[in-house]
């Protein structure tokens, strides 16, 4: 069976449990307390994941079982944060942990932890297949974002830029600095350049701090013609910089994720594309699918289960904006 056989094969077994959920309730189902690790409420990108978490949790509670958002107050601690949620999912009793690996060398020893203690661990969003297998966590469930930076990367080339910049504005998270060298290398084998610029940590969410940085970059290197962010939020901040550098027309926006606002900026023609990693889908499957494994032993064959990349740009734009609409785009 294909990978994507296996992925609708996962959908359609998930449906069927959700429309059963009452009647298996009633027959002495085994209840499942899950316990999902995310980022903050007011992440952009982070609330499509919690729709998807949402509403598998519909599922879940009919099974008697519960979710458990653990979400980080900021991120400038990012990977510590995350452990001490992990710790607390455990100390909570969590029958299963989803949890994104962002910072491997904070985030491991707890999950290590939870696992050891018996507690069925997904990973999510960040970490990959290879860290999964390394922790002993079920599956990894996301975009491989080494091969999503390489989609950037090569996309730019084939798009005529020469020298692009990948804005990182929490560096050291394995993620972000996997996207920005996948960029790298793809643009390096097409014979052009790139570089990662690397913003403080604390500039994530200052937009005014992460707009100030990429326009002082491009005033400095008239030659970068390619700018690509990290989040959609930064990509709003990158926009205003190439608006205020007066290098519209001269520079191309690219951004991994997207929102509302990305969106009209490729329809109207002022971002040239974004990269979707489909963060509903992590949200939805990381939370059906560790639920089914730890209620009912359940395992789906498929190893890694990725989300991503895609790309969006003015071809299919509109079927994009569709899916926003609805809180799952």
């Amino acid at each position: 069976m294909t990978r994507a056989k296996h992925f609708v094969s996962a959908l359609i077994t998930t449906a069927v449990m959700a429309s059963n959920a009452t009647a298996l309730v009633a027959t002495g189902a085994i209840a499942a307390d899950i316990a999902v690790v995310g980022g903050k409420a007011d992440d952009p990108f982070f609330a499509v994941i919690k729709k998807g978490v949402d509403d598998a949790a519909r599922a879940v509670e009919a099974y008697g079982g519960s979710v458990n958002f653990l979400q980080l107050q900021t991120y400038d601690q990012i990977g510590p944060d995350a452990a001490n949620l992990v710790r607390t999912a455990i100390n909570q009793g969590a029958d299963g942990i989803a949890v994104p690996n962002w910072v491997p060398e904070a985030e491991d020893p707890a999950i290590t932890a939870a696992i050891e203690a018996g507690i069925p661990v997904m990973l999510y969003n960040s970490g990959g297949m290879k860290k999964a297998e390394e922790l002993g966590a079920l599956n990894y469930i996301g975009s491989d974002e080494y091969l999503a930076g390489r989609a950037g990367g090569e996309y730019f080339a084939e798009h005529g830029a020469t020298n692009v910049v990948c804005v990182n504005t929490v560096p050291g998270a394995a993620n972000l600095e996997a996207r920005c060298q996948g960029v790298i290398d793809a643009m390096t084998e097409a014979g052009r350049s790139a570089e990662q610029l690397p913003l403080p940590p604390t500039s994530f969410g200052n937009p005014t701090a992460v707009a100030e940085a990429i326009k002082a970059r491009l005033l400095n290197d008239p030659s970068i013609d390619g700018v690509i962010t990290i989040s959609q939020a930064d990509a709003d901040s990158a926009a205003n910089a190439i608006t205020q550098a007066g290098a519209q027309g001269r520079v191309a926006l690219g951004g991994f994720d997207m929102n509302t606002t990305v969106l009209d900026r490729i329809q109207n023609g002022t971002q040239l594309f974004a990269i979707d990693q489909q963060p509903y889908l992590q949200g939805f499957l990381a939370t059906s699918l560790l639920h089914s494994h730890a209620a009912f032993g359940t395992n789906v064959p498929t190893s890694p289960i990725l989300t991503g990349p895609a790309i969006v740009d003015a071809s299919n734009v509109e079927q994009t904006l569709a899916g926003a609409e609805q809180g799952t785009r």
